[in-house]
């Protein structure tokens, strides 16, 4: 393998810009936007669910800018766990990346029991089992073939989620007008009682979570960026692109969305991952008059699931291969395919979603812990892209190092990282208000249960080693790892 196409951490540059840009995309529309937008519309209101997916998509813009700033300058697999290690703390970087390999393994096995749920529209008689098993070895094997396969699933997924929505608008705008479905409803239900702001702030507030748990999964990009072909070109435009696309699918969903269906339909307040038949995609293309409407859908959220579950499953692997190389996880997570596939992190990976679903069944308590325990990691993991950004680019000025002399720049600093901080502490300090106004501990415990196991992780981590903030003056700003990341293989 020629030198262009491998990292210094053994792994193969095979992701083309087209993978990393549609990878990043898919990694955030799935059924946050298919299923739960419907339910964030009958809480807020049609200008409640649209402040918060606006504030939600611009929060995750300065967190993609700061991101990639990092990344086009130390692209590597693992990436914010190695940037929160290098620039901020070691034990930060060893709970952060313990911390995202937890909540990936965990999705997984979420994904594939999803799956299963939405085979059963087609199939309802057949056991659940089969088609997790068969979804679990779907994903291994496009894992375990080559970096290459992964993105080129990825890149095809996340095009069949892009062109439905690109349908569903088209569609949407047709019913508003009368041209589709016979009745022309305009922007009537945007005044339709209480609307368009149900529920003032503490509303916007609640549907802020959802809208934020809908974005997660857009730092795949920065793992992404250590096995690019060329990081310094696909991270910024896959940026870029992200942004304009996830504002506008987004954006544009919802208003389609309120005009058609109004917030008070009940169909709307019961939408769930599991019950395709109440998304609000299906509700619209019925509307429309498409007989096939809720097959149609199915086998869009379907696809959603199963690159949720992909995704999730190349995310995790990356994430402990890099630990295993920085010395936060056992030596053999890092030894590499002759095609640069990590396969003993896979292998380990796998073996965690196998146990985690197998414990749905076994101990469902078990599993519904587990679940809960991986719901908030994913803002903790935006808390330490935000803090180990602020951190680098103190120290980049502070060491004599001009901004121009960094390949991408991040937007507005310090206020991007600054503005993604508060908003993520306040996304998971207010993800159950209510099970503390009530002093509901069992439910205080299932929702936070991920914040004091990363300050376990970190604690423990800080205390055995001795570590500390690392100076300003010297934080490594420079644009490669050290020489003990390189690999052995």
């Amino acid at each position: 393998m020629s030198e262009q196409n491998n990292n210094s951490n053994g792994v193969h540059r095979e992701l083309k810009t087209r993978h990393v840009s549609m990878i990043a995309l898919g990694g955030c529309i799935g059924t946050g936007l298919f299923v739960a937008s419907g339910s964030t519309i009958s809480q807020a209101g049609p200008g409640g669910a649209l402040v918060a997916y606006v504030l939600m998509g611009l929060m995750v813009y300065f967190l993609m800018t700061s991101l990639g700033e990092m990344a086009t300058n130390m692209p590597v697999s693992g990436s914010f766990a190695a940037y929160s290690a290098k620039y901020v703390d070691p034990a930060l970087g060893f709970a952060m990346g313990w911390n995202y390999w937890f909540n990936w393994a965990i999705t997984v096995a979420v994904d594939i029991s999803t799956a299963a749920l939405v085979m059963k529209f087609w199939l309802p008689s057949m056991p659940s089992w089969i088609f997790s098993s068969v979804t679990l070895t779907l994903i291994f094997l496009i894992n375990v073939l080559s970096v290459k396969a992964f993105g080129e699933t990825e890149f095809w997924m996340s095009l069949i989620k892009v062109i439905t929505i690109f349908v569903f608008l088209a569609v949407g705008v047709l019913t508003i007008f009368g041209i589709m479905g016979g009745h022309a409803t305009g922007l009537s239900n945007f005044t339709y009682k209480q609307a368009p702001f149900v529920g003032g702030i503490p509303a916007i507030l609640s549907v802020f979570i959802v809208a934020g748990f809908s974005f997660q999964g857009t730092e795949l990009v920065g793992i992404t960026a250590g096995e690019s072909d060329n990081p310094h070109e696909s991270v910024p435009k896959a940026i870029k692109e992200v942004f304009w696309r996830i504002i506008l699918f987004y954006i544009f969903a919802i208003i389609v969305i309120a005009a058609i269906i109004p917030y008070t339909s009940h169909d709307l307040l019961g939408s769930s991952a599991s019950d395709v038949a109440i998304s609000p995609f299906t509700l619209v293309f019925k509307r429309a008059g498409l007989a096939a409407a809720a097959s149609l859908m199915n086998a869009v959220i379907l696809t959603s699931v199963i690159s949720s579950a992909n995704s999730g499953m190349y995310a995790s692997t990356r994430m402990l291969y890099s630990m295993a190389h920085d010395g936060y996880a056992p030596k053999v997570f890092s030894k590499t395919t002759g095609k640069g596939i990590p396969l003993y992190s896979l292998l380990a990976t796998t073996l965690v979603a196998l146990l985690t679903f197998l414990s749905s069944f076994a101990g469902p308590s078990i599993y519904l812990w587990l679940v809960a325990a991986s719901g908030l990691t994913g803002f903790i993991a935006w808390v330490g892209i935000a803090i180990s950004h602020y951190r680098f680019r103190r120290a980049f000025i502070k060491q004599g190092h001009q901004v121009s002399e960094l390949k991408y720049h991040a937007t507005w600093f310090p206020f991007g990282p600054i503005l993604t901080l508060i908003l993520c502490i306040l996304v998971i300090c207010g993800q159950d208000i209510n099970s503390f106004v009530s002093f509901d501990w069992k439910q205080i415990g299932i929702t936070y249960i991920s914040v004091p196991l990363v300050l376990i992780l970190y604690v423990v981590y800080k205390i055995k080693n001795h570590t500390h903030l690392i100076p300003l003056d010297k934080v490594d700003v420079s644009p490669t790892m050290n020489e003990h990341n390189r690999s052995d293989d």
